[in-house]
């Protein structure tokens, strides 16, 4: 269930091992190391992703949303290749960066540049661990919830992004929600921020509105199930009079 990352990943690596084994049989040695070490650098993000370990922490995102130069050398070549991925695939979409669910309330993709920020100056809560806060337009505030791709974050995880949220909506400041396309982890926060809000009276009604503002979303069974867990647990009450319901 929900191995797409680590699939996706563990075939890259495959895939590099066998570009390696053919330049070493063509005598390419030099020209063969880079290859192999990023099969091997791939190899790792694949099981590190994998459901039963889940260990987004092995990139070093701080909590600023900068990595340190250890890790920017290390996994550079999975680092700069989701960069170039993403970007590529954010050229081709026709979707937009960003979307409003309700007022101030906003969920989108990684923003690569000012240009892909809601207005507002929001708060924002970053749900990726691959991608790196690279806009200083963050003046509200900025927390990192580092969550792999195709991936949730954990029910606790959630709660602490709906806190954190629901403070700053107190303050009227707008709160901006990304991950790297939009469209799973943090559509997965946002749907429990819209019930602790009140907008809506569970995550499956949050889903369905979410959807009708923002189509291409994909929610998978990792999503749902934190969010069952994240509804029968959750410390966050909703908030009295915040939106109208939907």
């Amino acid at each position: 269930m929900g191995v797409g990352l680590s699939i996706l990943i563990g075939i890259k690596s495959a895939s590099l091992f066998i570009i390696f084994a053919y330049l070493r049989t063509l005598g390419f040695t030099l020209l063969s190391i880079p290859i192999l070490y990023a099969s091997l650098i791939s190899l790792l993000v694949s099981l590190a992703s994998h459901p039963s370990i889940n260990l987004p922490m092995l990139l070093g995102k701080n909590t600023d949303g900068s990595f340190p130069i250890w890790s920017l050398i290390m996994f550079s070549p999975y680092l700069y290749f989701v960069r170039a991925f993403s970007a590529l695939r954010r050229l081709k979409s026709r979707e937009q960066p960003y979307t409003e669910i309700v007022e101030g309330v906003y969920v989108g993709g990684w923003p690569s540049s000012p240009e892909k920020m809601p207005p507002g100056k929001p708060a924002v809560v970053d749900c990726t661990c691959e991608l790196p806060r690279v806009c200083s337009g963050y003046g509200n505030g900025y927390l990192c919830v580092p969550t792999w791709d195709t991936r949730s974050p954990d029910p606790g995880g959630i709660e602490a992004a709906v806190r954190w949220a629901c403070r700053k909506r107190t303050q009227n400041v707008p709160i901006f929600v990304h991950c790297a396309y939009g469209h799973g982890r943090s559509v997965a926060v946002m749907c429990a921020l819209l019930v602790a809000l009140g907008v809506v009276d569970d995550w499956k009604n949050a889903e369905k509105l979410i959807k009708e503002k923002r189509p291409y979303i994909r929610m998978n069974a990792l999503h749902r199930k934190a969010l069952e867990e994240w509804s029968k647990n959750r410390l966050s009450s909703p908030k009295a009079g915040s939106n109208t319901r939907y």
